[in-house]
Parts: C-alpha cells; structure tokens; sequence
C-alpha cells in the first residue's frame, strides 16, 4: 500500500511540476474585465519594478497566477493599506511552509525509522493548499472590523473638514490639509486621490466619489457632495457638521446593534453548563425508570 501511495504522491508532484513549468513559460493574458476598468481610468497599472526585498516574491507569484484578485479583496487590501505584492507573499509564505513542514517531518521519520512518507506528503499538499488560502480568509473574517474602522477614520476626516472650514479655509484646501494629518489607510486614499484630481487640474469632488463607491463607504460620497456645495457659495460648516452627527449617529447604532449581537451569543454560550448540570440530575431517574 505504501508503494500505491509513493507512485500517487509521485505523480501529484512531477504534475505540479509541469503545471509550474508550462505557467512559467506561458504568457499570462489580462482579464478583459481588468483591461476595460484599467482604460475607464478606475483602476491603475500595478508598477512591475517598484517591488522590493521579499515583496519581490508577491509580484512573481502575482504575474505567473493566471486570475487577479477579486474586487473585494483589492478593496480590503486599500483599506488595510496593503500591497497587493504584500498580500501575494503572504500567499507564497504561508503555501511555503505548509508544503515544507510535513514534508521535512516525512523525511526525518524516513531517514530514522524507515516509516512511509506517504502521510507527511498528503498532508503537505493538503497544508500547503490551506496556507495558500489563509490570507483570503483572514481578509474576509475581518472585512466587517475593518469596515468600521474605516468608518471611523472618514467620520474623523469629516470632523477635520469642518475645522478648516471654520478656519476660513476653502474646500479643496480644507480637503487636503484634513487628508495630510494622518497615515491612516483611508487618509492615504483621500490623499492619493485628491493629488490625482490636483495633476489633472480639475475638482476633486468627483474623484472623491469615485473612491468612495469604489471603497464601498457612502459617506465619503456624501463629503464630496457637501463639499461641492462651495461652487454655489452655500456655506458648508453647518452642513457638514449636521451630517457628521447623522453619520455619528449610525455608526453608533450599528456599534450597539452589533454588542448585542455579541451579548445574545455569550447568554447562549452561559446556558450549556446550566443544561449540562441539569441532565446530570435528570440521566439517574431516567435510567432507573428505563431498567425497570
């Protein structure tokens, strides 16, 4: 049986093998859905040379692979202020060390004690599959804490807006001295995005919509739609200050429903050993009745 196994295992690695050689050697064709948004200008040419140190990996694993990341792991990578290089070596290390454990595991049973390493090359493959994976699912398990964080740090934008504005700033000034306090991640995508609205010489209102739909945060969209009320002359502190409260207000309410959530949970989880005690109790009596 182990000889089946070793011949399996054989077979399974010089496939991959090929399959590695023939996507090295193959060119990789764009996705037509990345070419069109790349030429709608929503999306930018990932620099091939900007790569340093280990990232250098991330970019060969992200050249060779023949699918791009799905949108919503770009956006979860932007909000995280994660490279996409970054996140592809995280991919390439945790696939690494999944296939190299077992696999050393398996070679130091077969030089010690003569055992079959047809075990350690399953589970090696198996590993090697799953850390591959893990930083996709780490990314999806803490979309919705990242969402609020991102939530939060826009609310604090709003709130530096509405300073400049009292200040006698304009808009786009207040814009860009509100954007330049931090290097949070959704401070560095306002910032990236109003420098591309500046060497475009136009209004930063539209460009900051955009990346407000694209980052799936609303009220980004609703700061640039406030913000554009300075080309009418309306006056844009009372307004934005009204609608930090509401944004506030929501955000608050979303906390609360989500600790009671949290709190429902944690009551459920206190009942087991309630009902664990009781059936000690009850399990005699029923046993007793069920002999007789």
């Amino acid at each position: 049986m182990s000889g089946l196994w070793m011949a399996i295992g054989s077979g399974v690695l010089l496939a991959a093998g090929l399959w590695a050689l023939a996507r090295f050697f193959v060119r990789v064709h764009p996705r037509l859905n990345d070419a069109l948004r790349m030429l709608d200008g929503r999306t930018q040419a990932a620099p091939v040379s900007q790569a340093s140190g280990i990232d250098r990996l991330g970019g060969w694993l992200r050249r060779r692979l023949p699918h791009g990341l799905d949108e919503r792991v770009v956006r979860q990578l932007q909000l995280r202020a994660i490279g996409v290089d970054r996140f592809y070596t995280y991919k390439a290390v945790g696939a690494l060390t999944g296939l190299l454990l077992p696999s050393l595991a398996g070679l130091a049973l077969l030089l010690t004690g003569g055992t079959s390493i047809a075990i350690p090359v399953v589970a090696a493959l198996v590993l090697g599959i799953v850390g591959f994976l893990a930083p996709d699912i780490v990314i999806g398990r803490g979309a919705a804490h990242t969402a609020s964080d991102a939530t939060e740090a826009l609310l604090t934008f709003m709130d530096l807006v509405t300073l400049e504005r009292l200040a006698n700033s304009s808009a786009t000034q207040s814009l860009h001295a509100a954007a330049a306090v931090s290097d949070q991640a959704v401070f560095m995508a306002i910032r990236d995005s109003l420098q591309r609205s500046r060497l475009e010489q136009r209004a930063p209102f539209a460009e900051l919509k955009r990346l407000g739909e694209d980052l799936e945060l609303p009220a980004l969209c609703d700061v640039a739609d406030v913000m554009k009320l300075d080309d009418s002359g309306a006056s844009l502190s009372d307004a934005l200050r009204a609608r930090v409260k509401e944004l506030r207000d929501a955000h608050l309410t979303a906390a609360k429903v989500e600790a009671a959530t949290i709190s429902e949970r944690m009551t459920f989880l206190m009942v087991i050993p309630s009902l664990i005690f009781g059936l000690l109790f009850l399990v005699p009596p029923l046993l007793r009745i069920l002999s007789t």
